[in-house]
C-alpha cells in the first residue's frame, strides 16, 4: 500500500481512462495510474469500466467501484476531464458546468434542426371558378 501512495518520479496519481478493445470497438478501463505512465500502460488499480458503444438495448454500460474512487480521491488523486465528466453524469460528483451548457446547446440545435425539416404547410390559392365556394384568401 505504501508503494501506491508515494510519488513516482515527480508525478502524481491520476484517475483516467485506459483504452482497450479492438479496432472500431473501443472499451475503457477507469484506472488510478501515475501521471508519467502511458495512457494504456501499467496502472495502480482498476476502478471501473466503460463501454461507450450502445448495446442491444441502446445502453452505454458503466461500472464503477465508488468505494475505491473515494479512497483514491482521499489520497489526493486528480481526475482527468473525461473521468470527471463521467463521474458527474453518474451522480458521484456535481455536474461540471460545461456539461450542462453543452447539453442545452445540443437540445436547442436538435430542436432547430427538427423545425427546419418540417416545412410550414401553405394552402394553395383558390381557383377563380370556385372562388364563391371557398373562404376568402388572405
Amino acid at each position: 500500500a505504501i508503494r501506491m501512495t508515494t510519488a513516482y518520479r515527480g508525478g502524481h496519481v491520476v484517475i483516467r481512462f485506459a483504452l482497450g478493445g479492438c479496432t472500431n470497438r473501443p472499451f475503457f478501463r477507469i484506472v488510478a495510474a501515475h501521471s508519467k505512465r502511458a495512457r494504456d500502460g501499467k496502472y495502480l488499480e482498476q476502478l471501473g469500466c466503460l463501454d461507450p458503444l450502445p448495446n442491444a438495448h441502446g445502453e452505454k454500460v458503466v461500472g464503477l467501484n465508488l468505494e475505491r474512487l473515494r479512497h483514491w480521491l482521499g489520497c489526493g488523486a486528480q481526475l482527468s476531464r473525461p473521468a470527471e465528466k463521467l463521474l458527474g453524469l453518474a451522480g458521484f460528483l456535481p455536474l461540471h458546468p460545461m456539461t450542462i451548457t453543452n447539453a442545452e446547446r445540443l437540445r436547442r440545435r436538435r430542436q432547430r434542426a427538427q423545425e427546419s425539416l418540417v416545412p410550414p404547410v401553405e394552402e394553395a390559392p383558390c381557383s377563380p371558378r370556385v372562388r364563391s365556394e371557398c373562404p376568402p384568401c388572405i
